[in-house]
């Protein structure tokens, strides 16, 4: 993610108000129901009986502790909606394919608003009931650990964008409600406002989507488009069927679900693939070409360039296709701050610079990819990437990484100024509400740039090219990767990383 603080405004923007959930809000516990106990049905006779308890309502994040939820892993998520501009308007049905972990009497899906019509498991209909949050579901029968069993949640409503929150400087986010469409970046916790989902980075899923939205709008997702025909539809808030077109795209990589997005609009689109052979699919707002009439071009160029420099640094691109989805994004009329690494295809609320483009595009491998186990791994995305796009500039011809990683060291004062953490914030923990604070983009992007210069180049691109190979389409966390660095370089590097990414103070820089 990168943030421009120019378009925020610093007070909470007003509109619609989404409650965030509090660290201090505890789910009830509520015991089994009878007929999801285990007992008493003929499915269940057979061997290992077993005893059928809920799955946790959260798991274990301190940062998010509602956030995902336990009891199952989900392997894909099918989006079939429809939405429609002129009312905000999201209807959908959306099936969720899971693997029970544990015997399970009833679980817990993510979701914020909306209003649930009905819910099915494996083809019955179940029970359920909404506690903040938490989509609290108790199937028929219980689900034995190890089965595959498949949700069914037919819902509907106006998705409501998240403000205020002083995670992201009270910039809204989540699912955000444009001129002509819809423009959707989740980052860290927005997913849930737009779909029943297990919301949290540690369970990867593939996705594939189905929207139907007023003729004359299209649809951008992740992944690869996977067809388009047009229709005619009933949308809940029209009286009549109105003509449509229904958009299809896929994923087929394990994405985290903070990285989902659709983006709903009038767009130029331009496709190809880079010099490297990589499909791009890159989509612009016709509003930006007004200020800026080759942004298209821009776009789709710098993407490919991008795309295929991060190819020979870190590895293979490891999704079917790179892009980019720049849209007139604004809230209350008031343009929108940021950009975000949506999977395979960047998501900018303006049109960006190319060091944006390139800290976007290397969420690819760092953040999307491989993701972090827990919220406080989140410099394994943010770090990663404000390194890369300094990396960037310097093979561009521009400051290189070592003056760029000096000069920020230089502009940081210690003691912090008031009201200015920096040093004061753990880069690897940096806590929920300034977890995306400089420390965690800057403060560990010169960490990168120190452990480079301390353990030379070929040491340091091959601990980044093993970090990616090893954790792909997974997640990674701190310790495994100050280990793998140790590994690889033969270094007793533990005073290092303490002082760079668990002190509260500003370390001598190394001499160069």
């Amino acid at each position: 993610m990168a943030r421009h603080p120019r378009s925020i405004r610093s007070r909470a923007i007003p509109g619609r108000m989404l409650p965030i959930a509090v660290a201090a809000v505890s789910v009830v516990a509520f015991a089994p129901a009878a007929s999801a106990d285990g007992h008493g049905h003929g499915h269940h006779h057979g061997h290992g009986h077993g005893h059928f308890t809920p799955g946790a309502p959260g798991v274990g994040d301190p940062y998010f502790p509602l956030e995902g939820n336990g009891g199952y892993d989900v392997r894909h998520y099918s989006l079939d909606l429809s939405y429609d501009p002129d009312y905000d308007q999201l209807d959908g049905t959306v099936t969720i394919t899971a693997r029970a972990t544990q015997n399970l009497s009833r679980f817990d899906l993510d979701l914020s608003g909306m209003d649930v019509e009905r819910i099915w498991v494996d083809r019955h209909r179940a029970r359920y009931e909404r506690k903040g949050q938490e989509l609290i579901i108790t199937p028929r029968h219980g689900l034995r650990k190890g089965s595959v069993f498949r949700a069914v949640v037919k819902y509907g409503g106006v998705p409501q964008t998240i403000v205020g929150s002083p995670i992201v400087f009270g910039s809204p986010y989540g699912f955000l409600h444009t001129p002509d469409g819809a423009f959707v970046g989740g980052e860290p916790n927005g997913a849930r406002t737009w779909f029943p989902v297990n919301d949290h980075p540690s369970d990867k899923a593939t996705y594939d989507y189905t929207i139907t939205v007023p003729a004359g709008l299209t649809v951008v997702a992740n992944g690869r488009p996977d067809g388009h025909r047009s229709a005619t539809a009933s949308f809940s808030r029209r009286a009549e069927r109105t003509r449509a077109e229904v958009f299809k795209w896929r994923e087929d990589s394990p994405m985290a679900s903070y990285l989902t997005t659709i983006d709903i609009g009038k767009w130029d689109v331009k496709q190809g693939r880079t010099p490297g052979g990589v499909p791009n699919y890159t989509a612009v707002d016709p509003v930006l070409l007004a200020s800026q009439p080759d942004a298209v071009d821009f776009f789709y160029d710098t993407t490919s360039e991008v795309t295929d420099l991060w190819s020979k640094t870190f590895g293979k691109y490891p999704f079917a296709s790179t892009g980019a989805i720049a849209d007139d994004a604004r809230f209350n009329g008031q343009p929108l701050g940021f950009s975000l690494e949506t999977q395979s295809k960047p998501v900018y609320s303006a049109v960006r610079s190319t060091g944006t483009i390139a800290h976007e595009l290397a969420h690819q491998w760092f953040g999307d990819a491989v993701s972090p186990e827990r919220w406080k791994d989140v410099w394994l995305n943010e770090s990663f990437a404000t390194w890369a796009a300094w990396y960037y500039t310097e093979v561009n011809g521009g400051r290189t990484v070592h003056d760029a990683a000096r000069a920020t060291y230089a502009a940081r004062p210690f003691p912090d100024r008031e009201g200015r953490p920096f040093w004061s914030v753990l880069t690897a923990d940096p806590q929920r509400d300034t977890m995306f604070n400089d420390r965690v983009y800057n403060g560990g992007g010169m960490m990168l740039q120190f452990l480079r210069e301390k353990i030379g180049d070929d040491e340091f691109f091959t601990l980044l090219r093993t970090w990616y190979a090893q954790h792909k389409y997974r997640n990674g966390n701190t310790a495994q990767f100050t280990s793998l660095a140790q590994r690889i370089s033969g270094q007793d590097l533990s005073g290092f990383f303490k002082d760079w990414l668990y002190s509260p103070i500003k370390p001598e820089i190394p001499q160069d």
